[in-house]
């Protein structure tokens, strides 16, 4: 049975990691629902973090290959109920809709957002939480009237202790072995 799985992947910052990561993913087309890179919590370690909606055994496959690649130090994959994540999104609307009535202030304070911007054509709002709640605000404000949307991709820390640090002690202690 498909569903969600996250992909952290743990590499050197070096160009074409992502591009060979990437490309693992879509020659099995595999549709990539949400992609992030950062630096990581160690120096000289950059994370990715890729949503995709597959089987378990195809997410299995995926990961191995990855683990594979040259400056790919270790990739793991998580079900949603190991993970903490996060998405940020934000919305332009038409500022003429703020002044008629209270209807986009309760909007706002219904899915918890918040403005960032205030200009003479345009607001700006910020509404941080996972795809549903941003996708849920998005056709809120639609029924008002808006210019433009994005939405990042998801952040995420596991639950559990971070495997990479594991990994990392294990092969050092091998190589002093």
């Amino acid at each position: 049975m498909e569903k969600n799985f996250t992909l952290t992947i743990f590499s050197e910052n070096k160009t074409g990691v992502l591009s060979r990561v990437v490309g693992i993913i879509t020659r099995r087309h595999i549709n990539i629902m949400s992609l992030s890179t950062s630096p990581s919590a160690t120096a000289g370690i950059h994370k990715m973090i890729v949503v995709i909606n597959v089987t378990e055994e195809l997410v299995k496959r995926v990961v191995a290959n990855i683990d594979k690649q040259i400056d790919v130090l270790k990739a793991f994959y998580y079900d949603d109920k190991d993970l903490v994540f996060q998405e940020i999104a934000l919305y332009k609307i038409p500022t003429k809709v703020f002044y008629e009535g209270d209807r986009v202030e309760s909007i706002i304070r219904k899915f918890d957002a918040r403005i960032l911007r205030i200009e003479k054509e345009y607001i700006v709002i910020e509404k941080s939480g996972h795809q549903i709640d941003t996708e849920a605000l998005l056709i809120e404000l639609q029924t008002i009237g808006i210019y433009e949307f994005v939405r990042s991709g998801r952040v995420a820390i596991v639950k559990p202790m971070e495997r990479l640090n594991n990994y990392l002690k294990s092969k050092k202690a091998t190589i002093h072995q």
